[in-house]
């Protein structure tokens, strides 16, 4: 059986939309997944599952939906592809921090409108790499404040969620086991 990560948007970030991960892990479990493994509490897992990575999508987003009583976004990776995000890391040596190294996994590539938008922007000291369906951020000031980071995961590129690059090596290390 294939090993997916499967990233969850917006939860647990403030008094609403809250998922504790012990149920998240229960539930999971309850649609058949195997070795359900999540990682701090803002919707990181890693699981085993018979099917494609649609499939998976589909099936956690309708599970919450229904158990949750709201929408939540679902992205998700196979292990192949999350080890493919490390290997081209646009900013491996100049990200200094990597609480302020963030990749954003979107659905699908972010569309040509977006991209051209960015490449005209002026975002120093922030820098933005591109590759598929992840966008890189380097946010050498922090998350918080920074407008990219704002529409680099705002509605101009789909779903969405970001990550930081502890987490994301830190699921692929999960993904590994």
């Amino acid at each position: 059986m294939p090993t997916y990560v499967v990233l969850l948007r917006g939860i647990n970030l403030g008094s609403k939309r809250r998922v504790a991960m012990a149920d998240l892990r229960e539930l999971l479990e309850g649609l058949g997944y195997d070795d359900v493994r999540t990682h701090l509490q803002s919707g990181n897992v890693v699981l085993r599952a018979a099917g494609s990575a649609a499939a998976v999508k589909k099936k956690v987003e309708a599970a919450l939906a229904t158990h949750c009583g709201f929408d939540v976004d679902v992205v998700v990776r196979t292990k192949a592809q999350l080890d493919k995000v490390i290997g081209q890391s646009p900013f491996t040596g100049r990200a200094t921090d990597n609480a302020r190294y963030l990749v954003v996994f979107l659905e699908k590539a972010p569309p040509a409108a977006w991209r051209r938008s960015i490449d005209a922007g002026d975002h120093e000291p922030d820098e933005v790499a591109v590759h598929g369906k992840e966008i890189y951020l380097w946010l050498p000031k922090g998350v918080h404040n920074s407008k990219l980071a704002r529409e680099a995961t705002g509605k101009g590129v789909g779903a969405a969620t970001a990550r930081n690059w502890n987490v994301v090596t830190k699921l692929a290390e999960l993904a590994a086991e």
